[in-house]
Parts: structure tokens; sequence; C-alpha cells
């Protein structure tokens, strides 16, 4: 298959590795007899780790992928199609996000659950894009050192400070807003510290973006992604104990007592080092059309496993009832059954869209033919009243 040279088939195969692995860790987690959840299990405690590595990696992907193409275009501020795509594109997964949490039966007795206000993962990486573009819009006219700044600066501040954050309720906020800042009332993401993860990818983005052409940028970006990640994970903890016995800030200790944000960074860039290694054999098809399909995996796998509208998925049946087997074995047969109807729906995507869209036009002039004939009956019945008010009246007069 021939593919444009400027394309980072690193990051679609990280972005396909990611989503697979969400599948089997969403499928294992959900549905796992508590009894094998044993920490000092050391398979156990392997794949809980590298779990625990699948979210920050989707999220810093998502921003590097976002920014690259935003900053491709010669375009800049306003005049650049990609802000207009990328208001849309974050707009469209709050939407999907909500419309997973939606449950039919209960629209159709008027209620709408609690749980469709929980926020996820597309609610926060929606809101990431859109910040993202606010920060370049804002960069846009200014210094070049203004957009990398603001982006290293504000990953630096939402990890730092989320031992501050995290004890607020947000009382002060509607429920539905709170969320997005508390996992309080049981959201599984929130804003506050994941954007953090976005940003740091479009930080990266930019400088991949700026060095493009540079010979030695694998080499240097492989390098220096080695060096952050084992720096962060063996030395961020003992760095914020040592600021902490120098300075006396009570908020070095807290960081370094639960210091999961930072380490799970240098797992980010430790996995950055790792597919780019390996890049060059990565240009495969088959990872390149899975990496473009996340969407729409995402949205198959949370049907099929939590039961968007209807409430029937895997998770209402099997719920913390298979055993170390039977949960390995259904997490890959998942894997696959929803890699294989995403990539099935991404074939027919255009008919599909183009059915979709000849079903929602004829609906809208079915709706407009009512419309005029309701319209239309209802001028001859006014006028109908009209008319036998009138008698009435002249009735009456005379």
């Amino acid at each position: 298959m021939k593919v444009r040279s400027n394309r980072l088939f690193f990051i679609d195969a990280m972005r396909a590795w990611a989503i697979l692995m969400m599948l089997q860790g969403h499928f294992i987690d959900g549905l796992l007899d508590p009894i094998f959840r044993n920490p000092e299990n050391t398979t156990y405690g392997i794949w809980r780790y590298f779990r625990g590595i699948t979210a920050p990696v989707f999220f810093t992907v998502s921003g590097f992928i976002f920014t690259y193409l935003l900053l491709r275009v010669p375009e800049t501020g306003l005049q650049n199609p990609r802000v207009k795509k990328g208001i849309r594109r974050g707009l469209q997964l709050l939407f999907i996000g909500y419309l997973l949490r939606l449950n039919l039966f209960g629209l159709f007795q008027g209620h709408l659950y609690p749980g469709f206000y929980l926020v996820d993962v597309l609610h926060c990486i929606g809101l990431s894009l859109l910040g993202i573009i606010a920060v370049y819009l804002f960069s846009a006219s200014r210094k070049a050192y203004v957009f990398p700044t603001l982006l290293i600066g504000t990953t630096l501040l939402l990890f730092a400070f989320e031992p501050v954050y995290k004890q607020w309720s947000f009382g002060f906020l509607p429920t539905a807003l709170a969320n997005y800042f508390t996992k309080a009332n049981g959201s599984v993401f929130t804003i506050l510290p994941w954007m953090g993860y976005a940003t740091i990818g479009a930080f990266l983005s930019l400088w991949f973006t700026r060095f493009k052409n540079y010979k030695y940028l694998y080499p240097a970006a492989i390098g220096i992604t080695t060096v952050l990640g084992a720096g962060l994970i063996f030395y961020s903890s003992p760095a914020f104990l040592g600021l902490y016995e120098a300075t006396g800030i009570s908020l070095f200790q807290q960081i370094q007592s639960n210091n999961y944000l930072f380490i799970r960074l240098g797992d980010v860039f430790l996995v950055f080092a790792f597919f780019m290694l390996i890049r060059s054999v990565l240009t495969n098809s088959s990872i390149l059309k899975v990496g473009a399909s996340t969407l729409s995996i995402y949205v198959i796998h949370f049907i099929i496993l939590y039961g968007s509208f209807t409430g029937l998925g895997l998770y209402k049946f099997f719920h913390h009832q298979l055993n170390p087997w039977w949960a390995v074995l259904g997490a890959i047969g998942f894997m696959l059954g929803c890699t294989l109807l995403a990539l099935q729906y991404a074939k027919h995507e255009a008919y599909i869209k183009m059915r979709i869209q000849t079903i929602s036009q004829a609906i809208r002039l079915e709706a407009y033919a009512l419309y005029r004939i309701g319209r239309f009956l209802g001028k001859q019945g006014l006028l109908h009243v009209k008319g036998l008010l009138s008698k009435i009246f002249a009735f009456q007069r005379g």
C-alpha cells in the first residue's frame, strides 16, 4: 500500500494499540470475578499496571494527532480550516458521549437517568480538543513560544495541583457541569486532570511539526522520550519529596504520596519511544485502518459491553462472573468482534451515511408536508369558525 511519506505510522499504531488495550481492559475489569483480583498475583499485577497506561496514551495521542493536523495547513488563526473542523469534532464527541449514555426505555417514559449526565472519555477528549483550539487561537497572533508554553504549562498546572482541586466538591455547579470536574457523582473521567495528557500530546506534536525535516528527528526523539520517561517513572517521586524537604511546601509532599499523573506520563513517553523505535514495521494497512477507526470501535464496544440505549449489554448479564480463562478468551473475542464490526462500518460508511441522509431528508420532507397540510387545515378551520361567528352575531343583531 502506498501512503503519504509525511504520515506518522507510529501514531496510528499507538492509537490502534490504545483502543485494543481499552477494549480488553473494560471487558476484563467489568466481567472478571472479584475473587481473582489479587494484587499479589504477578500476572494480574502486570495486567493492571498496563491497563493504567491505556487512558493516558489515548488522551496524549488524541491531542497529538489533532494538533498535528491543525498545524499542517499554512493558514493560521480563524483562517485555518482545521479550526472549524476541530470545533465540529469536539462537539461531535460531546454529543456521542451523551448519546451513548442515553436509555431509550427511560426516555420513552419521560426520564433521563442520572447516568446520562456522567462524564466519560469522549466528553473529556471532546472538551480537550476545544481547549487546545482556544489556546491555539489565543496564541496565533503572538510570539512562537506562546503556544508551546501554554500547552506545557497547562499540563504542569493540572498535574501539580491535582491534590488541591480533587478535594473540591464543585457543589456550586449544577450536577451536569460538576461531573466534568469531580468523580463524586460517578464520573469515570474528569477534564481535570485528564486534559493535561491531551495538551502534552499537542506539545509533542508541535515539536514534531517544527523539526519534521530534521535528519536525526527520530533518534533524537527516541532518546529524549526514553530519558524523560524513565526519569519521571523512577525519579519524579524522590524529586518531589526532596522539594518538600527543601521548601516545606506541603503540596510537594501531597504530589509525592500519590504521584500517578507524572509516573503515567513517564509511561506515555516510553510508549512513544517504543513505537517510534519499531516504526518501520508499522506500515501494515490493517494497523492503519484500526487506528483510523477508534471512534467507531469505541462506540461499538460501549453498546455491546454496557448496553447503550437498551441497558442490555454483556455487563448486565456477566458482571463480575467470569473466571480468568473465560475472561481472557472473551476479551480476545470481544476485541476481534468490535474491530471487525468497525472496519465493516468504515468499508460501507459512505453508503450508510448516504442512506441516513436520504432517510433524514425524506423525514424532513414528510414533516414539512404535514406542516403545510396542518397549516392549511388550520386556516380553513379558522375561516369556518370566523364565518360561523359572523352568522351568530348577525343573527343576534337581527
